[in-house]
């Protein structure tokens, strides 16, 4: 079996509130061009940069997968872990997720590997993520900004 090491962002972004001064925060969450599933952005580590760090690449992931550069906050509690099957072949992934704040950049500006990139209001992400793990990252995102 092959083991995987992944890292990523949850990315939120501060907005105002119509008629408020009040600000609440929204989530990107992208979804992948191949298997339809909505996902926050990731990437094998060092796999275009050899020797390079888990933060690097979650910074690297988010902004090709998605147009959107981040700054990372903090890294998340544990990593979250799981298998699937790819050509054929069990493999064991973990990743390291970093809670990251909005800096710059359009969701228009994504790559191929998703199809969508959008902004989701709190209520709204849970029920959109495909897979447990995104949801277990989330609620770590969640208790770090909160």
């Amino acid at each position: 079996m092959i083991r995987e090491f992944s890292a990523g962002g949850i990315v939120f972004k501060k907005i105002k509130r119509p008629k408020t001064k009040e600000q609440r925060l929204v989530w990107l969450v992208c979804q992948h061009s191949q298997h339809k599933g909505w996902v926050f952005p990731k990437g094998l580590i060092g796999d275009h940069n050899h020797g390079e760090s888990s933060e690097e690449t979650a910074v690297r992931e988010v902004a090709e997968e998605t147009g959107i550069t981040g700054k990372i906050i903090q890294k998340l509690g544990n990593p979250v872990a799981y298998f699937y099957t790819w050509q054929g072949e069990k493999r064991f992934k973990t990743v390291y997720y970093y809670l990251m704040e909005y800096v710059l950049g359009n969701t228009l500006d994504h790559d191929w590997e998703m199809s969508q990139v959008e902004w989701l209001k709190e209520s709204e992400v849970e029920k959109r993520l495909t897979f447990k793990s995104d949801k277990i990252a989330f609620k770590q995102a969640l208790a770090s900004v909160g």
